[in-house]
């Protein structure tokens, strides 16, 4: 199977939970082995791959700035890039750029992904029943792309992903396993670092250092 033969699946469940108006956001990045896979929680209209004219890939925040703050500071990102990133405006980005900015993630072995597919207008919570209903096909993105480790953003996603509730503040630079389809992944629930949880970027930045030091990543 490749990662890609999830998308139908995906697009299904846009037009359960999404707006119906907008394009499910997939994934994106290395998907051989890959250093690290992050997972966010779900994407909003403020990613621009979602509208009905975007003819590019269809991956994690593109158009959007705040989030490539968190990976340039933990040095898994290019430089150059980076400040082209924040120079732009949402409407300035095109499908020949994001294909740029995900090379970059590529060749820094990273692949980003959200537990929930489905785009929303804005950042109203799901329910647990929602990211419940992905959880499965995101098991099957991580049995595909084989990752060396699982960094998880957010208590809800860690809660629904490890199936055991999860407080990030009582639980920073704490590993927890997780078995898919015969293989054991180690996982580490760090603070969502955009949107309201932008105060804990700093955090966040800290944990995921921690993380790539003592587990020897070659982001």
């Amino acid at each position: 199977m490749k990662i890609s033969d999830l998308n139908k699946e995906y697009d299904r469940l846009q037009l359960k939970y999404g707006a119906p108006e907008l394009h499910s956001i997939y994934n994106g990045g290395c998907e051989t082995n890959p250093e690290i896979c992050f997972v966010f929680m779900n994407p909003t209209g403020k990613n621009i791959a979602s509208y009905s004219d975007w003819n590019g890939i269809h991956s994690p925040w593109v158009g959007t700035k705040n989030i490539w703050d968190l990976f340039m500071a933990v040095n898994i990102f290019d430089k150059q890039l980076y400040h082209e990133i924040k120079e732009k405006k949402a409407a300035d980005w095109t499908p020949e750029f994001a294909e740029v900015v995900y090379s970059s993630v590529k060749s820094h072995k990273l692949f980003i992904t959200n537990l929930a597919k489905c785009t929303q207008i804005d950042a109203k919570p799901l329910s647990n029943k929602v990211y419940e209903q992905y959880l499965p096909l995101l098991q099957k993105e991580i049995d595909i792309i084989r990752p060396k480790v699982i960094i998880l953003f957010g208590n809800q996603v860690s809660t629904v992903f490890l199936g055991q509730n999860i407080s990030v503040s009582k639980c920073r630079k704490t590993v927890f396993q997780k078995e898919i389809n015969g293989n054991i992944y180690e996982c580490f629930p760090v603070f969502y670092p955009v949107g309201n949880g932008r105060v804990n970027i700093g955090k966040a930045i800290e944990d995921i250092q921690w993380i790539i030091e003592t587990r020897g990543l070659k982001c």
